[in-house]
């Protein structure tokens, strides 16, 4: 069901509200008018006059009132560490939620906009528990300085950074995970200078973001570029930064605000901005962006900046460096290899394995192991040091009625866990058992509760011993043929919570297209949560999304559905990859090749 109400909120001071008149008449253009719309200018001082301008634009579908924050402030003044931040309107969004507890969604949008699109479509998108809908920013997708900054300053992906000039703001989401509080901390732990409040809400509200289409918040600078013409398919053109219109007769698509402005009571006050903008004041622009520029690359290098001081004082040691060598070996395409140091290995020899368990010995083990790593499973999902938000396709897995290779990527010695976790919820253990291809070195040299597991958990350890190979080949040929389950990681690297998938190799693929079994891809995506773990780093949810299987063809032969299958799996993963985290596959060993 639709809310018949739609609360709209602006911040701005007496100098902006101008710009809001025509923001707001743009809105009205073009929203439904079977719908009622609550209009709040969020200020600390405008004056009447100014005021009147904007009340003009009431009618029956819009009422328009504003509300002054500094009663509200007062009632936190003792929470705030750094009382000036509260005096600039751009921190007011982070309020919202708190001062209208009625309600549950709302629309925060800049001055500095011009709506093109139904308000109301924008509102009425579901952002599920996401604590907000945005789009993505794309002066840090596309300027590497900016985008280098966000990662390694603020601690988020530059394709993961979301403008905050527009948001559908989930105020139920805002109030129940603290987002006004963490701000708070935040902002006394430290002072980012670069997009301030942007950066706080993009590190807040990390991983808990529903991207909306880029239409919504196009912004209009020649510096960046679109996919489609914004003049005519942007729903909402942001003017960023200094790209203002009403200062620059040549600004991108400065036309269209200029329609919108001749429409209302304020266009001879603009157009007056425009004609006595000086050159001076242009000049300052340049400067105030070089300025910005270079507190970007200075704040990137800075030795106490952010995410420096959290791998200082919070970050267990040992995790930072993993991250930095897979950045390392991401960069240079060592994309098969460890990050971590394996266990001392040697060869297993053919005489030390039961791969099938047909032995009484090795069938109560197996059972004693199966029981163990249940009770692992509920302690480690209970204590949330796993944590399973989801699992998607589920009836992929449940439909299987043959024996086949189940594929996922491989991030955490938890992962196989689970992936156990969604073959039970799948049902299939009452017909059927979920074996997992292993590294030589786990079977061989784990010791303790883990290499019991390693060694009797319906593992199938590799081996560098040709005849173990051999036995091991024959193993998994049994165990097709009569219906069973294999997991295997195709990447054959485990890069501790690298979300990205990696290259695949072709063995899962070349035996699946031998004994004409399907391929079933997992990929496992992940989103912090807001329990730190004792590494200092949040502990990751993992949504587990099982695709339809994937079925050798009939008129290809084994080398080609090998091939095929493999390239269909890499597929499907990237799919998910772009689909989930709402940004393309890219890889910075792409990112050295092209810049070579």
């Amino acid at each position: 069901m639709k809310d018949s109400v739609i609360p709209i909120f602006f911040a701005c001071d007496d100098n902006f509200i101008k710009y809001t008149v025509v923001s707001l008449h743009s809105i009205k253009k073009h929203a439904s008018r079977d719908r009622h719309y609550h209009v709040y200018v969020l200020h600390h001082g405008v004056s009447e006059e100014m005021s009147r301008a904007l009340l003009a634009l009431k009618d029956d579908c819009f009422d328009i009132a504003f509300v002054d924050v500094s009663d509200y402030l007062a009632t936190i003044e003792k929470k705030l560490p750094l009382r000036h931040y509260y005096t600039k309107t751009t921190y007011f969004r982070f309020f919202i939620a708190e001062m209208f507890p009625n309600y549950h969604k709302a629309i925060y949008i800049d001055s500095d906009t011009i709506c093109q699109g139904d308000i109301a479509k924008l509102f009425d998108t579901d952002i599920g528990d996401c604590y907000l809908g945005a789009c993505h920013e794309q002066v840090m997708a596309q300027i590497d300085v900016y985008g280098t900054y966000c990662e390694r300053v603020v601690g988020v992906s530059r394709h993961c950074f979301f403008n905050a000039g527009m948001l559908l703001l989930n105020c139920e989401a805002f109030r129940s995970r603290r987002v006004l509080d963490k701000f708070v901390a935040l902002l006394g732990e430290y002072n980012f200078v670069v997009t301030q409040d942007e950066d706080y809400l993009n590190l807040i509200c990390k991983d808990h973001v529903f991207w909306l289409d880029q239409r919504w918040n196009t912004e209009a600078t020649e510096a960046l570029t679109y996919p489609y013409d914004i003049a005519k398919e942007a729903h909402i053109l942001h003017y960023i930064m200094t790209n203002k219109p009403w200062h620059y007769e040549t600004c991108l698509c400065g036309d269209i605000f200029w329609q919108y402005a001749a429409e209302t009571s304020v266009y001879n006050m603009i157009k007056q901005e425009l004609t006595s903008y000086s050159d001076e004041k242009k000049e300052k622009d340049r400067l105030s962006g070089e300025h910005l520029y270079q507190m970007a690359i200075d704040e990137t290098k800075k030795e106490d900046n952010y995410q420096n001081l959290l791998n200082r004082t919070r970050r267990r040691a040992d995790r930072v460096a993993v991250l930095q060598k897979i950045e390392e070996y991401e960069r240079e395409g060592k994309f098969d290899v460890d990050v971590e140091d394996d266990p001392p290995t040697r060869p297993l020899l053919p005489n030390e394995i039961d791969y099938l368990r047909g032995s009484l010995a090795a069938k109560c083990k197996t059972f004693i192991a199966y029981q163990k790593a249940k009770r692992f499973l509920n302690y480690i999902i209970k204590k949330r040091l796993m944590v399973i938000k989801e699992i998607r396709g589920l009836e992929h897995l449940s439909a299987l009625e043959t024996g086949a290779i189940l594929t996922c990527n491989h991030f955490n010695p938890f992962d196989t866990f689970a992936l156990h976790a969604a073959f039970l919820a799948s049902g299939q253990q009452k017909k059927r058992k979920l074996y997992r291809v292993i590294r030589e070195g786990n079977y061989t040299s784990f010791g303790g509760f883990y290499g019991y597991l390693m060694r009797h958990f319906y593992t199938l350890p590799l081996s560098s011993n040709t005849k173990t190979m051999t036995k091991f080949l024959k193993a998994v040929d049994s165990l097709l043929a009569d219906g069973q389950f294999i997991l295997v990681y195709p990447e054959q690297s485990m890069w501790w919570n690298y979300r990205k998938p990696k290259p695949l190799k072709d063995g899962a693929y070349c035996i699946a297209a031998k004994k004409g079994v399907p391929i079933l891809p997992c990929f496992i995506t992940m989103q912090d949560s807001d329990t730190l773990g004792d590494d200092g780093y949040p502990i990751q949810e993992y949504t587990i999304h099982i695709a339809p299987p994937l079925f050798p063809q009939k008129d290809k032969n084994a080398k080609e559905n090998a091939q095929l299958l493999m390239e269909e799996n890499a597929r499907v993963w990237r799919d998910i990859y772009e689909e989930t985290y709402g940004i393309p596959l890219t890889y910075t060993t792409e990112k050295e090749k092209k810049h070579s």
